[in-house]
């Protein structure tokens, strides 16, 4: 019989215990201690970074922020670039909760990945003291989500700082497929919730579409601001406002290149700084790599907006391949006005005959009034690429796909017409140092040259519709120059035709850069005596010519004139086309007899190779009806003009600058004849057509408006003269440079002007400019130079006397 087992149990206030009889057996006594429950901690704000005295609120994002937030069960987005200050208003707006609501709980998550949302929810867990958190099998998220969901637990805010990746939304769970993190986000009318991201799509998967605040850059009184405030120290406002601009409004950059400006005090200021920025793209690029320590970063985050960004490609490249390859070739534009129909095309098929095909066209536009020449024939480089049909490029069916990634990342944004993208200068040198690391930098060089190459016509009139908005994008083409000798010999076709088209819309700086450019490459490429460097150094030179260096320009088209010579047939059209072009340079210095005898020549081989009604021909004439109204020889001037004009309205039409300009020196004809009446008849048609169909500050108008201005100053009617003088004179020197020998011209004839008016103060000052300027461009034995001193050295006696 087994013996029997007593047990006993005592207990009290402050011991437990086991008694136990005999027990031949084993004995497990397990003891438990009670937990208490943790006493429930009061509403606390937990941001991991420290306020910023710095802070600049600008326009009323912070008051957007907290409208947005207070309303019940609320979820807002920040969305923009990494950089752009995002995470700083929401800094911001966790503060001013905490001070006007302290009894708001404010949490912060970092959304970046999945492990470190978690992370966040463990920390939300620790602050509010939740029960059961420390259990290895607790559902961490859903015991916060519950503890939100639960309205007794009072308001609460939850920011959630860098949610730019869908990926990081999907958690893993066990025993199941991934939980949308979406999910564990209650709408409580207690709690807000505030999300920064960097991707708009992302953004769309925690709130709705209205529920998104886009931020921008920074303003220019904003950004001012902050740099006065980061760089603590007294700062010219000019110059402040330089650095804002350059650096394009980012927060992140502005505080980056405070901090090294600060930090390299007194040895660097902001003039510097800004000098160094603009000196080359590699200088930028080493200032905007530069980690400038900031304390209000995640802790994951890089402070050079360089590495910003470039992290950002990294994602969209993961994402979407082929937005990545668009973003590539976009950097590489202007940053303003990409047309949709440039980027459109990312592969070419096909092949080339070769880079570049010669063609001669008939006359272009002249540029001409009482003292400039008219430009003659032009010479087109053409791309055979665009003619030859086999060179269609594959359209991305994805496009649309592409585009809406990229407005998403806001890395690109539309402008009001939806056919054209703008982006910032800095993140398309970011593009383009990243494409460089990659390794990639030149093949999406290439694609962007041959793409503008395609599609950049050559300059005459009826192009410049095409050529306007493309122009910008072949200027940033200067810029750009590649290294296979294809692309070289593509990209000097499109600077030619950008040259050309420079030229004649009175871009005389832009003209030269281009020409130049394009010179040097084909004596490269090609040698001293191809054709291609021959017409591309007489684009040159006619650029020259306009802008009144005509010492340059006979230099240049003596040079080709050899040239020609050498390689040519005589009397070959390029070689006529070539002494046409001298003509005009010895008009031009005032050596009429030189410039009479070189288009005579020119003419009378123009009519027998080229017949007296071809355009090159009537060009020719037309410079010789002008050399002649030089030398006040107007009858022959008269019978000259009435035969350019009646062809050139027939060939060409009424409306073609041509055609105007020889209307407009028809007229001047018959104003230094006294036949008032039919001049300005004809000058006011001129004006009228001219300011429709080129512009009120085209070159060729101004010439019409002064001439118009003469007419008026000859019938006495000063006050309508002096008008249009001045207009003439204001919008030229702008324009054109007060050394132009257009501004020149407009110059005596308002000091004429003014002296009849017996103005002799203004007029004398005006003609002691104009003398002054002559002598420095044309020299102090040009007939104009001698002509405008003779008439300053009268006045002055006339005034004494």
């Amino acid at each position: 019989m087994a013996n029997p087992t007593f047990n006993s149990t005592f207990s009290g206030s402050s011991n437990q215990g086991l008694q136990v009889g005999h027990n031949p057996g084993h004995i497990d006594a397990h003891f438990h201690q009670a937990q208490r429950p943790e006493t429930p901690p009061s509403p606390s704000c937990v941001v991991p970074f420290r306020r910023d005295p710095d802070f600049v609120d600008c326009g009323t994002l912070i008051d957007q922020i907290r409208e947005g937030c207070s309303a019940p069960a609320s979820r807002i987005a920040l969305v923009g670039f990494g950089g752009v200050g995002k995470s700083q208003l929401a800094i911001e707006h966790c503060y001013r909760i905490a001070d006007q609501s302290p009894e708001t709980w404010v949490f912060w998550v970092h959304a970046s990945t999945a492990a470190r949302i978690q992370q966040g929810y463990q920390a939300i867990a620790d602050q509010v003291k939740l029960a059961g958190r420390n259990d290895p099998k607790a559902d961490v998220f859903q015991l916060v989500h519950n503890w939100l969901r639960n309205e007794k637990n009072g308001k609460w805010l939850l920011v959630l700082d860098n949610a730019d990746d869908a990926a990081a939304l999907s958690l893993p769970a066990s025993g199941g497929p991934p939980r949308y993190f979406s999910s564990y986000l209650p709408q409580s009318k207690n709690g807000s919730v505030l999300v920064t991201s960097r991707n708009r799509a992302v953004a769309l998967q925690l709130v709705e579409e209205r529920d998104i605040i886009p931020i921008n850059p920074m303003d220019d009184a904003g950004a001012r601001a902050l740099l006065l405030k980061k760089i603590g120290e007294e700062v010219d406002q000019n110059n402040a406002a330089e650095l804002a601009d350059a650096l394009e409004f980012m927060p992140l950059a502005l505080v980056q290149a405070a901090a090294y400006i600060r930090q390299r005090a007194p040895r660097c200021s902001v003039q510097q700084y800004l000098a160094k920025f603009r000196k080359s793209d590699k200088e930028k690029t080493s200032l905007l790599n530069y980690d400038g320590g900031h304390l209000r970063r995640d802790e994951e985050a890089k402070n050079s907006i360089l590495i910003t960004w470039q992290i950002s490609f990294d994602h969209l490249l993961e994402a979407r391949r082929s937005a990545a390859d668009l973003l590539s070739l976009m950097s590489f534009f202007d940053r303003q006005g990409i047309p949709e129909t440039l980027i459109h095309r990312r592969s070419e098929t096909g092949d080339s005959h070769g880079p570049l095909s010669a063609t001669k066209t008939n006359g272009k536009p002249s540029n001409s009034n009482n003292i400039e020449s008219e430009a003659s024939v032009d010479y087109r480089l053409q791309d055979s690429d665009n003619d030859d049909g086999q060179s269609e490029a594959s359209v991305d069916d994805g496009f649309e796909d592409d585009i809406l990634t990229l407005r998403n990342y806001s890395f690109i944004t539309l402008t009001t017409d939806a056919t054209t993208f703008d982006m910032h200068r800095l993140v398309q040198l970011a593009t383009r140092k990243w494409l460089e690391a990659q390794g990639q930098l030149e093949t999406w060089k290439e694609q962007y040259i041959d793409n503008l190459c395609r599609a950049f016509p050559t300059g005459r009139f009826e192009n410049w519709a095409q050529c306007q908005p493309l122009f910008p994008h072949a200027v940033s083409a200067l810029l750009q120059q590649p290294r296979s000798k294809r692309s070289l010999e593509r990209w000097a076709l499109l600077l030619h035709n950008a040259a050309w088209y420079a030229q004649l819309k009175g871009s005389l700086s832009d003209a030269e850069k281009l020409s130049k450019m394009v010179v040097q490459v084909f004596i490269k490429l090609y040698g001293k005596e191809h054709e291609y460097t021959s017409r591309s150094m007489l684009l040159l030179g006619q650029s020259l010519g306009f802008a009144g260096r005509s010492k340059e320009a006979e230099e240049l088209f003596k040079q080709v004139l050899e040239a020609r010579k050498r390689v040519l047939v005589a009397e070959h059209p390029s070689i006529v086309s070539t002494m046409h072009e001298l003509a005009i340079v010895y008009r031009h210095q005032g050596r009429w007899k030189e410039a009479e005898e070189l288009q005579l020549q020119v003419i009378e081989i123009g009519k027998r190779v080229l017949k007296e009604d071809h355009l090159d021909t009537l060009a020719s004439i037309n410079t010789l009806a002008l050399i002649y109204q030089n030398q006040g020889r107007w009858k022959e001037a008269e019978v000259l003009g009435v035969q350019v004009v009646e062809i050139r309205k027939r060939v060409l039409g009424e409306e073609h600058p041509s055609t105007l300009a020889s209307i407009g020196n028809l007229a001047l004809t018959y104003n230094n004849q006294g036949r008032w009446k039919e001049a300005e008849e004809l000058g006011v048609k001129v004006v009228g057509i001219t300011k429709r169909v080129l512009g009120e500050e085209h070159p060729n108008t101004l010439a019409s408006v002064n001439n118009l201005a003469l007419t008026y100053a000859n019938q006495g009617r000063w006050k309508e003269a002096e008008e249009l003088g001045v207009q003439v004179i204001e919008i030229r020197k702008r324009v054109l440079g007060p050394a132009h020998t257009d501004t020149l011209t407009g110059m005596n004839n308002l000091a004429h002007t003014w002296k009849f008016q017996s103005r002799n103060r203004e007029a004398i000052s005006l003609m002691e400019e104009c003398v002054q300027q002559c002598r420095q461009v044309l020299g102090p034995r040009h007939p104009h130079t001698e002509t405008s001193l003779k008439n300053l050295n009268k006045w002055k006696m006339e005034g004494r006397d």
